[in-house]
Formats: C-alpha cells, structure tokens, sequence
C-alpha cells in the first residue's frame, strides 16, 4: 500500500522580490539582494525568487542604442566587468544569505563564463549550497550581443522539501515545448523571472498556471531612469529620471486554475507573498494533466536533448 504524499497536504509561502539592483555594482547589489532576502524570510516565506539578471542588472541600453555601436560597448564593457562567475564571493554571499534565511532562493546574474555572458537563474538551498544554475535558452532580439545560448542540460527541476522546483526566463516562458519540458518533470512551483512588463505578462502568468495546473511566481523589476548612476558614459542620451519607466514590474503570483494569488505590484519596489496549496494544485490535475492523461502519447511526443 503506497503512503500518501506528504505535499497533498502542504502548504507553502513564497515571495517575488520586486526591485532595482545598484545598477551595474556587483557587490552593492548582492547586499541589497542579501537583506531584502532578510526582508522576505521575514515574512515566512520558504522561497525568495528575484527578477532574470538582477546582478548587476539586465542590460536595457540594447533596446535603446544601436547595441554594436561603440558608445554600448563600453556599456556592455562594464556589464561584464560586473558581472558573476560561479563559483564567486557573489555567490558565497548569495548561498550564506539563503542559508540565514532558511529558504530557497532563485535569482538572476550575468554568469561570466569564460569570454561569454550568460542569462543565468541561480539556485540555491536553504543549506546554502548552488543546486542548479539554468542558462536562458534563447535570447531575444539585441540581447544575442549580450548573451551566449544556454542548452538543455540545464533543463530541469529540483525536488526538495517543499515541492518541485524550476522555471523559465523571461520570453521562455512563450517557448511551448520548453514550458512542457519542465511540465514533464511534474514541476509544482514554476518561476518565471523577467524583464518584461507588458500588459501581455500577468495574462501570461495566468495562462501557464492554468495549463501546467501549477503555482507560478512572475517576478520583474520595478526600474527607473533616475535609478542610474549619472557617472554611466552617455547616461543623459539614453535615460531619463523618475518618469523615465524602465520596467514598472507587474510581479505576481498565480494558482493553479490560472486565479491571481497576489498583485500584480506595479511601479513601486516591494516583495509580493502568497500561501500556496499544493495539494489543491494536484488534484486539479484529475481534470486536467498536460503530461498525464491528457497528454495523448500515443499522438504527441517530446525529446529533450539534455
């Protein structure tokens, strides 16, 4: 006789951390991210998830400027100059910082890996130990001059304590066959941290809740003009102040029928918290199991070359 599973019953709080890094300041930035991981854990929350990129920041000036031109090079120049190598003091720190919390923690860098820059989700146990670290699969548009492709090795889930754990980045999240991917894996917290704050983002959220019939966390910046530095060469070209709006965030949190738990946060920096039930996730799929009963097999398959 199987025992039952203990998550039918579980339930788990979690927090999207809404908010502007030191803009292209590594260090500043991991300690800002280390209290604001303080902030959350003090809220009850057992995973801390922030936007793609955060340290030291995601890269705007390509959707601005001409992204091979000389004047973003050295924008580019200082990204990398900033940017994360694994294993890093910005990672100790980003570990030890989960470890005092006690929670999961999912957060984005610029992984500095060899000569190449990486879109990378950093995850790390409440041990304070990297579990797993998924590159972005494709990057969009300008950021192919930023960014070197991830692969499918880094593709998959962690089963832990509190569920199964995993997501995607940013406009992976449009990628179908990806979002199945993890699907198959029988994720039940699914990240999706982003730079994107569309109208389009929250009914994205809401539709992968719904077809996955999981919890999922949307988590972006909330980024101004006036958050950098004027010191950055060409800064007064590119950006303006406080009205300037970079990314107005939209961070929120979704249940499995596709229902908004919490926010969506808009133009304010703040840490969104929700209770989620897993169970309830579960049993909605006896309705509905996009791997599962009715997935067809027999009709549809998946490889994933991992």
């Amino acid at each position: 006789m199987t025992s039952p599973d203990p998550l039918d019953a579980a339930t788990v709080t979690v927090a999207a951390v809404q908010a502007s890094p030191v803009f292209l300041d590594r260090e500043a930035t991991v300690d800002k991210a280390a209290d604001l991981i303080k902030q959350a854990a003090g809220l009850g929350a057992q995973l801390v998830a922030f936007p793609e990129t955060f340290v030291p920041t995601y890269p705007d000036w390509i959707w601005r400027t001409t992204p091979w031109a000389d004047g973003a090079a050295r924008w580019y120049d200082r990204l990398v100059a900033a940017s994360v190598s694994i294993p890093s003091p910005a990672t100790a720190v980003l570990g030890s910082a989960a470890k005092q919390a006690g929670a999961w923690l999912s957060i984005g860098v610029n992984e500095l890996a060899g000569a190449t820059l990486y879109n990378t989700q950093l995850w790390f146990s409440p041990d304070g130990e990297l579990a797993a670290a998924h590159r972005k699969l494709m990057p969009t548009g300008g950021e192919r001059l930023v960014w070197g492709f991830g692969d499918g090795s880094r593709l998959s889930v962690l089963d832990t304590a509190i569920g199964r754990l995993g997501g995607l980045t940013c406009w992976e999240n449009y990628m179908p066959l990806a979002r199945y991917a993890l699907y198959s894996e029988g994720i039940d917290i699914y990240v999706a941290p982003t730079w994107d704050n569309s109208d389009m983002w929250v009914p994205t959220m809401r539709h992968i809740g719904k077809e996955g019939r999981i919890h999922v966390i949307g988590v972006a910046f909330c980024m101004r003009g006036s958050d950098i530095p004027a010191d950055i060469p060409g800064r007064d070209e590119l950006y303006g102040g406080a009205d300037d709006w970079l990314s107005e965030g939209n961070s929120c949190i979704v249940g499995p029928d596709g229902e908004l738990l919490a926010g969506p946060l808009v133009r304010e920096e703040g840490i969104v918290t929700a209770e989620l039930d897993l169970g309830r996730a579960r049993r909605l799929r006896r309705l509905f199991d996009p791997v599962g009963h009715y997935a067809r097999p027999d009709v549809f398959q998946l490889h994933v070359n991992r």
